[in-house]
């Protein structure tokens, strides 16, 4: 009965150290110390408590077992006793877990409650309007080209409206008229909008005459006469190509 009794109130003990990292791998030792003992039986759970069993190896005294864990839970880690189902059972074991990695950065969204809540980060958009800048030049550059480039498109666009409605194909009113504003809008996106307003003394003044007898002619072409005739597109032109 003696014997059966100090079986009964043997107590393993436990080799651990006071702190394990949070997420890394640590080895527990659990032997027997009472040299009158027979050596633990090995720990048949998969789990240590709440702590995961990453391996199991005998100690070099074979009085006990190395058992590797590795703590994802962090605060304090209780262990209840391990039943050996021999009779004896090791104490309960307490491990601080703390909350941080190397160089003491806290760890987050593991474990729950209000520690584990992810900081908020605001978007850093003054960096991130860095990576804009070579969108926002190309931007400023295809702006200028297209401001510096406009008076050239309006120059195009009246030319091939005046093109196509000189000379004249018919004498309406209508039609003459339509052909004035054209040739207007053609001379006002060369010499710009006073063009718009030039008489004969303002073409001769510039070798322009062909656009003299254009303005004549439309004048003569309201009355039904035909004198001057219209003249040539292509003297027309010419006469815008060789302004002074």
């Amino acid at each position: 009965m003696a014997c059966l009794a100090s079986v009964l109130t043997a107590a393993p003990v436990w080799k651990a150290p006071q702190e394990m990292p949070f997420g890394e791998l640590s080895i527990l030792e659990i032997r027997e110390v009472d040299p009158t003992q027979p050596a633990l039986p090995r720990p048949g759970d998969e789990k240590l408590g709440p702590l995961d069993l990453r391996g199991v190896e005998p100690t070099a005294d074979g009085r006990g077992w190395q058992l590797t864990v590795q703590p994802m839970i962090p605060g304090i880690v209780v262990i209840p006793p391990v039943d050996f189902g021999d009779g004896r059972q090791s104490p309960e074991l307490r491990i601080r877990v703390p909350r941080t990695v190397p160089y003491q950065a806290p760890w987050v969204g593991v474990g729950g409650g209000q520690g584990d809540v992810i900081p908020y980060i605001p978007f850093p958009w003054a960096w991130a309007s860095l990576v804009l800048l070579p969108v926002a030049a190309m931007g400023w550059w295809i702006w200028r080209r297209w401001l510096r480039s406009a008076p050239a498109r309006a120059r195009h666009h009246s030319l091939s409206l005046f093109r196509h409605h000189w000379p004249p194909p018919s004498s309406e009113r209508e039609v003459l008229d339509a052909a004035h504003n054209l040739g207007r809008n053609l001379l006002a996106a060369h010499f710009g909008e006073e063009a718009r307003s030039w008489g004969t003394p303002e073409f001769n003044g510039r070798r322009m005459e062909v656009w003299s007898t254009w303005t004549q002619s439309l004048d003569a072409a309201r009355f039904s006469r035909t004198e001057p005739p219209f003249p040539a597109l292509e003297d027309l032109l010419k006469a815008l190509e060789e302004r002074p």
